[in-house]
């Protein structure tokens, strides 16, 4: 498991590639802080930061758990942050 400190590249799709697919990188960061919390208790800065800026964070936790099996608003999720090192790798 990835801790603060870590550096890491994020990249398009990881898991689920198929065989010859390209691994597309996007860029590389660093992680800053890893915590467990409620889904429920994501903030309206926080679902802009997760990159749907026109949402609230109710409409975010009614998206979540629409498209994570098994997923309530009272469920715990692990929250990753990270700050971006500088260019991207590849597109």
């Amino acid at each position: 498991m990835v801790k603060p400190g870590d550096r890491i590249t994020l990249c398009r799709k990881v898991q689920g590639r198929r065989r010859g697919e390209p691994l597309v990188r996007i860029t590389n960061v660093e992680i800053t802080s890893i915590r467990r919390e409620r889904l429920d208790a994501i903030s309206a800065s926080d679902v802009v930061a997760e990159g749907f800026p026109t949402s609230s964070p109710e409409e975010f936790v009614r998206f979540f758990c629409a498209s994570h099996r098994g997923c309530e608003p009272h469920t715990e999720v692990t929250r990753i942050q990270w700050r971006y090192l500088g260019e991207a790798t590849s597109r």
